[in-house]
């Protein structure tokens, strides 16, 4: 048997993190940067990052091929979402321990270019960092 915790760590010896520093400068210097919210949809209605795309884990892997970005390529949805893994993702939830399981479960996709940020959402609200809602 292993604990959620177990399963987080051995999920975060597999992925690349980034922390908030790093992704605030990352959204400042490209706006257009993917930014995907796997939080439940009523924690990211009550405050999220501007730009960011609600997937919540649960579903992430059934609906990545409806990200806005893969919707305006006006390709297959195959080749779309091939060009969507080609730049990188960014997956954040409230500690970082959701977007490390769903950086991996991305990964066992095909998505390499892609990145946990850790401490996640708590981390950036307690930088105050800007959000909205």
């Amino acid at each position: 048997m292993k604990t959620a915790q177990q399963l987080v760590a051995d999920a975060k010896a597999q992925i690349q993190e980034i922390n908030i520093e790093q992704l605030a400068t990352i959204l400042k210097n490209d706006p257009e940067a993917t930014l995907i919210d796997v939080r439940e949809p009523a924690e990211f209605a009550q405050q999220h990052i501007a730009g960011a795309v609600n997937y919540p884990r649960g579903v992430l892997e059934m609906n990545i091929h409806n990200h806005p970005k893969v919707a305006a390529s006006g390709c297959e949805p195959a080749l779309a979402l091939e060009q969507l893994a080609k730049a990188p993702i960014y997956l954040i939830c409230r500690s970082g321990g959701r977007s490390a399981l769903a950086t991996v479960s991305l990964q066992q996709m095909g998505f390499t270019n892609i990145f946990s940020v850790s401490p996640g959402m708590q981390g950036w609200l307690d930088a105050k960092l800007p959000t909205v809602s």
